[in-house]
């Protein structure tokens, strides 16, 4: 009994065995047949499948691997897997993909540079401006030649005006000059002479608040005569902004004579509008260019003024600070300004990519060799010839960049026959 009970046992084990080994080859010969069903043909580039080479390698234009076609009619998916496909995919074939020119590539995200552009207008910098006002009530006797636009220098006489008041002053002027060297010939103490030369300063004060120039109170000082005008005087090197003088012109005290500006460096405030003030730093290199002359001059986004809104315009302005040593820039004079701007990491693709009906945003993803799918997506900022994608890629998906348009009448004309054929 023990015995027979064992030799039905030794004939099952070996049953099982022989079952498994016959699954096992069959296994094996259907994987071999697909691996040699699956002949290579040629290879492509992947980026752009008009290429052709007999031979695997690297594509020339992209460095990428080429990828195998093979024989089936697939692309270089796994042997175990079929084209992903759904209803909406597209099977365009890879022959009649590279006789149509249509291009994929891989979308990433990246950091970008961007080319910002502004328009702007020069003005001349607050901080170096002259407003020349007279302190006294009196007369304009003459007036220099300098008119609106013209170059000064420091120092250079711009105007004479005259006023009883002005000899009162100087004769003050005189007198505590008097008094100093009397106090040192005298040999006074030091806290005298401090005295003294007090007096001096105030007088000397009283003149400049009146508007007389540095050099003509120098010349009264070395001279000690006392004067019968008061000449002004440009306080530095610049351009006239302003003039209000003229000959026989009575003046008041606090009026403007001349206003100046050292145009050395001047600011553009540019226009600044929607997501660009966000990328617009502080210190960012900048462009400076007039429309109508190839000339660019560099210059800098203000370190010190953040962008200030304008209510007009509905603008942020942005100073650009430039350095302008042969006075090319005028304040009033329309420029554009182009910024080199820093901007998060996005992905983006070629504008060609997008088919936009105007109601929504759409790129061909390739699921598979020569079989695409449509997607909506939400766009971003374009420049470039590139727009981002905001929403609906991720990175690593591959896109058709080329071509759209043949992708898109391939849907259209087997969407209408599809729909044909369900009308009863």
């Amino acid at each position: 009994m023990k015995r027979g009970t064992a030799a039905v046992v030794v004939l099952a084990a070996l049953a099982a065995a022989f079952l498994a080994g016959v699954s096992y080859n069959q296994r094996d010969g259907v994987g071999a047949a697909a691996l040699r069903a699956r002949r290579v043909l040629y290879y492509v580039d992947p980026m752009h499948p008009g290429y052709r080479s007999d031979k695997p390698g690297i594509a020339p234009d992209c460095g990428m691997p080429l990828e195998p076609i093979f024989a089936d009619g697939g692309g270089p998916a796994a042997v175990t897997t079929s084209p992903r496909r759904t209803g909406n995919s597209i099977d365009l074939g890879i022959d009649k993909q590279m006789l149509s020119g249509v291009q994929v590539a891989v979308v990433e995200r990246a950091s970008r540079t961007e080319r910002v552009r502004l328009y702007g207008r020069v003005a001349a910098d607050e901080r170096r401006q002259y407003r020349i006002n007279v302190g006294i009530d009196g007369y304009v006797r003459e007036v220099s030649g300098a008119t609106t636009g013209s170059r000064v220098a420091k120092d250079e006489w711009l105007a004479t005006i005259s006023s009883p008041d002005l000899r009162t002053a100087a004769q003050a002027y005189l007198v505590t000059l008097d008094i100093v060297d009397r106090s040192r010939k005298a040999g006074d103490s030091e806290a005298q002479l401090d005295i003294a030369g007090a007096g001096v300063q105030q007088s000397m004060d009283r003149l400049l608040t009146f508007g007389m120039s540095r050099a003509q109170l120098e010349e009264v000082k070395r001279t000690r005569l006392l004067p019968a005008n008061m000449n002004v005087a440009a306080p530095a090197d610049g351009f006239v902004l302003a003039r209000n003088a003229s000959v026989g012109q009575r003046v008041a005290n606090g009026d403007e004579l001349y206003r100046i500006a050292d145009l050395g460096k001047v600011w553009v405030m540019a226009d600044a509008f929607g997501s660009d003030v966000e990328h617009l730093a502080p210190g960012l290199d900048a462009r400076v260019s007039i429309p109508g002359r190839a000339t660019a001059i560099p210059a800098r986004i203000s370190r010190d003024v953040p962008p200030q809104f304008d209510g007009g315009s509905q603008s942020a302005k942005v100073r650009v600070e430039v350095d302008n040593p042969s006075a090319i820039l005028r304040p009033g004079m329309f420029v554009d300004v182009d910024v080199m701007a820093g901007l998060p990491p996005a992905i983006d693709v070629p504008a060609d990519a997008i088919l936009d009906s105007g109601l929504a945003q759409t790129v061909f993803v390739e699921t598979s060799a020569g079989v695409f799918e449509p997607r909506d997506v939400e766009t971003g900022r374009r420049a470039g010839g590139r727009v981002e994608i905001v929403k609906g890629l991720a990175p690593g998906e591959r896109v058709v960049v080329a071509g759209t348009f043949v992708v898109d009448a391939e849907r259209r004309v087997r969407g209408g026959v599809a729909h044909v054929q369900a009308r009863p």
